[in-house]
């Protein structure tokens, strides 16, 4: 059986595993509820988005358990530039010794949204052109031909730096007046990071800056740094409430 293990806040990553799924088969897992090493799988695909120049907490702390005789290729999807994340997560694959076979990556809209606005026109644009590379990149998979990213220059102090204190976003987020108590926030949340205290939401400092709370909550009253934005983000061609689900 194939392995498709994604993460994914917004339904970016898990539009392309389904996508992938529908073409070749497997299962889609989500990642910050899998605990296996890969070794039921015959092969492996990770389809993740990149976080600052780099891969979300859970995949860089999936990737060193995974069992190093499974094939793996990586699907990145980014918002703005990629900025060499392709060959860092390749490079780090192989410091862990896996059988890494290919790194593709593909433009998808952006959603690390909280301190600027992207034009609605533009993420329409990139929506409709995603299916395209998308299917471009599963033809290739199909085909068995490799994607070996060449060697250049990365961001990982970038990346590392920015990683150490994602912690810290989460508590620059608080609840408006808008807020019900639904717990939304709470449920979708990878790392119990939000919680309800005496009837009031709370946000901790163990957040990985996935957003998913920020554009999923149902009445926009999450805040950043006490700034009301109204535009919020998920990919509209996934059923919401699958994101962090697994799927047969």
């Amino acid at each position: 059986m194939t392995g498709i293990l994604y993460f994914s806040s917004t339904g970016n990553s898990l539009y392309i595993s389904s996508r992938l799924q529908k073409k070749i088969g497997g299962k889609i897992i989500y990642i910050p509820t899998y605990q296996g090493d890969g070794s039921e799988f015959d092969q492996i695909f990770i389809v993740t988005p990149i976080y600052s120049f780099g891969m979300p907490c859970h995949v860089f702390d999936l990737l060193p358990r995974l069992d190093t005789e499974k094939e793996i290729t990586i699907i990145q999807n980014y918002g703005g530039m990629s900025g060499g994340a392709d060959y860092y997560i390749y490079n780090y694959a192989l410091q862990n010794g896996l059988n890494i076979k290919s790194v593709y990556t593909v433009k998808m809209p952006e959603n690390f949204t909280v301190t600027f606005t992207v034009p609605k026109f533009y993420l329409k644009s990139v929506l409709k052109g995603a299916d395209k590379y998308i299917d471009k990149v599963i033809a290739k998979i199909i085909s068995g031909e490799r994607s070996i990213p060449q060697k250049k220059r990365t961001k990982e102090a970038t990346y590392i730096k920015n990683k150490s204190n994602w912690h810290l976003i989460g508590e620059r987020f608080s609840v408006n007046d808008n807020c019900v108590k639904c717990g939304k926030c709470i449920s979708v949340c990878p790392v119990n990071n939000i919680s309800m205290v005496d009837n009031e939401i709370e946000f901790a400092n163990r957040c990985v800056a996935c957003l998913g709370c920020y554009h999923r909550c149902p009445n926009k009253a999450i805040v950043y740094m006490n700034k009301t934005k109204k535009d919020r983000y998920v990919n509209p061609n996934i059923d919401e409430s699958l994101i962090g689900k697994n799927i047969d």
